[in-house]
């Protein structure tokens, strides 16, 4: 299919053939009919894609506050691959579509194929030809609503959320700042509340298309005319309301809602303008200024967006969902009239001259539509049959051609494997990268591009049924690990999953249990600490020793950004669930055994951890996880204390043995490697020759039930014994 796309570092705009999107549980498979593109907020992303590195840098200096804080916490390499990986990546625009519904996904009830549904999200309703879309951000469109009036349902809701934090009352007179798309909407809405409506905009054919629409009176906001009208419509005390649907960086908008505002009245901030509010114009007024959240709540909350967990309408009446559904009625009833904002339709193949032509101001327009040509439903393809190829025995790969390269499939293509696993086996002789399998198009598309992948798809199956893959990468988010895992086990594969590889007992017992069934226990879990170079030769300098160790690990984890869906604990596993895997496996290799106990205390809230395992010899591993360290302190520290020696590392920067001799390593500012390079070397060479994998399975199992255990200490406040794996 195509999808309208963006390359962020080059500004490049590209019509990207991608694989078609795979339906999902709890959501639908939209096929477009029509899409809006927002001029004011699509174009914003463009233009700022066309800026220079300094002026992108400029436009966005919370992104550069990330990227320092980086720097000081990973490095500058590891940082610099982050962000370059980032900004050349395809990324997508759209919004706002209408569509037919193509496939249900299990759990959907309440549209069946071939409904026409109108469709929100800036992940979801893309400008592509079929979209796969959660519940709670598609709504049934209503009889005799036109599909190209139902492809403004989300630029409607957004204006439609506005109105509602203004608080309109019948009667009253409201000031709207900006005409453009979401302010001729604003102006319409009021109007149907009962609203008395002044516009302002610098442009004469905007203030004339408002008037034509229902507002009362509209002119240039640095005009006599509005403030006169303003004065007329409300005996000189000035509007109720203001609305701010003004974008760009003058602080005009928020002066004039001062001016014409009447005491105490409400100023609602819906756009993306300057808000250097004038301090005594708003105290003396005690103006109530108020912010409009895109659609409505829900925006930005992953379990309604994603999980479709709606909020109680006793609670919360309007929700994102509410919205649209609340404007596609409004539109259907005539209430609302969305036609004379459509300056122009352009067929999707056109997507990109269009685009090009609005930026440089060839096309003039509020509301510019894209048309997708109707194509027949084609059958759905049988499913596959996975079969389980016979292994020789337990822990034995197949015998592979002398001298073919190895063949890796790649579930999942996020940052993580985008910066740190995907740029070590690039060119890397012998390997090469088969498919790349995401579930969404344009990741996958993304990923073929930069690395290189033969293939891009979103059909799982297809990839484990593949003869020609010898092993399958599983770099998903952590609920996902444990069931990929097993399945990529079950169809012969070697297997490589980021940590975690499982997030409960049961998931654990299930990966075993498919490494029992099928005879494959072709199994890596992505603890790279224990292959970095610099640990391994102070490991090399400390040397063997006789009597019972202690160790010290301190992990200064910090906080984590409000939204990380590492804080999604009911989906995702506790933060050390999903991290500390690293830190048991590290301690564990330097001692050189596996935990037979577990013991953890938290402060309130379990924001710090200190984590005690036991090994068989008396040694002990103190791991402190904690979240209220300084940020510019190192992340991770580690001692290691026995036969009157220590160990010390230091943030894979700078290592020291002391004993009869003392050794320090050369230090390297900038050039932590944590040891993904020879992980995925070793790793890769025990596919080709089908030799022991870097870490034996028991070791993994081990370190993923010591780190699950920590979990049930804190709940019962006592040590959890482990018993040896299977």
């Amino acid at each position: 299919m195509k999808q309208v796309v963006q390359n962020y570092k080059s500004g490049e705009l590209a019509l990207l053939d991608v694989p078609a999107p795979g339906c999902k549980p709890g959501g639908v498979l939209v096929r477009t009919a029509y899409s809006l593109i927002s001029t004011g907020t699509e174009l914003m992303k463009v233009s700022e894609a066309g800026m220079s590195m300094v002026g992108k840098a400029r436009s966005r200096p919370d992104q550069v506050a990330k990227v320092v804080q980086s720097v000081a916490t990973n490095g500058l390499p590891a940082t610099y691959r982050k962000v370059m990986g980032k900004l050349d990546s395809y990324t997508p625009l759209g919004y706002s579509l209408c569509g037919v519904v193509e496939e249900v996904g299990a759990g959907i009830d309440d549209v069946a194929v071939g409904d026409l549904v109108a469709c929100a999200g800036n992940e979801h309703a893309l400008h592509a030809e079929v979209n796969w879309v959660p519940k709670n951000l598609y709504a049934p469109v209503p009889d005799g609503l036109a599909p190209r009036h139902a492809a403004f349902g989300t630029v409607g809701s957004i204006a439609l959320q506005g109105v509602r934090q203004g608080e309109p009352q019948l009667g009253e007179v409201a000031l709207v700042i900006g005409l453009g798309l979401i302010g001729q909407l604003v102006a319409q809405l009021l109007t149907a509340a009962g609203v008395r409506v002044v516009g302002a905009d610098p442009d004469p054919a905007r203030c004339a298309l408002a008037e034509r629409l229902g507002a009362a009176a509209c002119g240039d906001p640095g005009s006599a005319a509005v403030a006169a009208a303003v004065a007329e419509l409300t005996g000189g005390h000035g509007v109720d309301q203001v609305y701010l649907a003004a974008g760009g960086g003058s602080n005009e908008p928020v002066e004039l809602a001062a001016r014409l505002c009447r005491d105490r009245g409400r100023v609602v901030d819906i756009g993306k303008c300057r808000l250097d509010l004038p301090w005594n114009a708003y105290y003396e007024k005690e103006l109530d200024v108020r912010f409009s959240r895109s659609y409505g709540p829900g925006r930005y909350d992953p379990s309604y967006e994603l999980e479709g967990r709606d909020y109680p309408i006793g609670y919360v009446r309007w929700t994102e969902r509410r919205n649209l559904a609340c404007f596609l009625d409004l539109a259907a009833r005539g209430a609302v009239d969305v036609e004379p904002l459509v300056s122009h339709v352009a067929e999707f193949d056109e997507a990109v001259e269009t685009y090009r032509s609005l930026e440089d101001g060839g096309l003039k327009a509020v509301a510019v539509l894209f048309r997708y040509a109707g194509r027949p439903a084609e059958e759905a393809a049988p499913a596959p049959v996975v079969t389980v190829p016979p292994v020789s025995a337990a822990g034995r790969a197949p015998v592979r051609p002398a001298g073919s390269p190895v063949r890796l499939a790649f579930v999942g293509a996020g940052n993580y494997a985008s910066s740190m696993l995907l740029p070590h086996l690039v060119g890397r002789e012998g390997v090469e990268l088969s498919t790349v399998v995401t579930t969404t198009a344009l990741s996958a598309a993304n990923a073929r591009h930069k690395f290189g992948f033969a293939r891009a798809t979103t059909d799982l199956d297809a990839v484990l049924d593949d003869p020609a893959v010898d092993a399958v990468f599983v770099v998903t988010r952590h609920s996902s690990h444990a069931e990929l895992t097993r399945r990529a086990l079950l169809a012969g594969k070697a297997v490589f999953v980021e940590k975690p590889l499982a997030l409960t007992e049961e998931e654990l017992a299930g990966v075993l249990e498919a490494v029992e069934k099928s005879g494959n226990d072709r199994l890596q879990v992505g603890f790279n600490r224990r292959f970095s170079p610099l640990l391994r030769e102070a490991g090399e300098r400390f040397g063997a020793r006789s009597g019972p160790a202690s160790l010290r690990y301190l992990v200064n984890a910090g906080r984590l950004d409000h939204g990380s869906w590492y804080l999604r604990q009911d989906s995702e596993g506790s933060r050390f669930a999903g991290e500390g895997g690293h830190f048991v496996d590290t301690a564990s290799w330097l001692i050189g055994a596996d935990p037979v106990s577990v013991y953890a205390a938290a402060t309130p809230g379990n924001e710090d951890l200190q984590v005690v395992l036991g090994y068989p010899d008396g040694s002990t591993a103190t791991i402190s996880y904690v979240t209220s360290g300084a940020s510019g302190f190192p992340k991770e520290t580690v001692d290691l204390l026995a036969d009157g020696r220590v160990l010390r590392l230091d943030d894979f920067v700078r290592a020291s043995v002391y004993g009869r001799k003392r050794w320090v390593s050369s230090r390297l500012p900038q050039a932590r490697d944590k040891g993904q390079n020879a992980e995925l070397a070793a790793f890769v060479r025990a596919v080709r020759t089908g030799g022991p994998m870097p870490v034996p399975l028991e070791s993994l199992a081990a370190t993923t039930a010591a780190t699950l255990a920590v979990r049930t200490s804190l709940a019962t406040g006592v040590p959890v014994t482990l018993a040896a794996p299977r």
